[in-house]
């Protein structure tokens, strides 16, 4: 089943990821042996827009997780681009959303966010707002006995 999901996230990165500006896109490759965090957003979504910098410092600051985004309206090319620029997201977008290649349904609220494990398997849903924090339990980085 590992095999399954990466296989197909591999073949969405690359035919159709588009990049938010880092210099290369992620492939199956980047992917294994990580965590990877795929988060559902929409300009629209004030709860998405809140948790867009907690993504982007979890993107940016633990290079053990992969953070993708897919935006829920479908949008892709320049007006994801577009889009991507204004709201500041820093981390990579995905052009079509992954989740019917990767047997999971699609999210009915936002924000959602699912986590599969470096192992490739789903690990959970994350529905509402994020923190880093949050994120960093999900992917098993902190526990809970260390929070606060």
């Amino acid at each position: 089943m590992k095999t399954l999901l990466y296989g197909a996230l591999a073949l969405l990165i690359c035919a159709c990821g588009s990049d938010s500006g880092s210099a290369k896109p992620p492939s199956l490759q980047d992917s294994r042996g990580q965590w990877l965090v795929i988060n559902y957003w929409a300009q629209w979504c004030k709860p998405c827009i809140k948790e867009i910098p907690e993504l982007n410092r979890l993107a940016q600051d633990y290079p053990q997780i992969s953070v993708l985004g897919v935006n829920y309206d479908g949008a892709s090319g320049e007006e994801l681009q577009q889009q991507i620029k204004k709201l500041g997201i820093a981390f990579t977008n995905l052009d079509i959303d992954p989740a019917p290649e990767l047997g999971l349904p699609r999210p009915m609220v936002l924000p959602t966010t699912l986590i599969l494990t470096p192992q490739g398997e789903y690990s959970a849903t994350l529905v509402g707002p994020q923190t880093t924090e949050s994120l960093l339990h999900a992917t098993g980085q902190i526990s809970n006995a260390s929070a606060p």
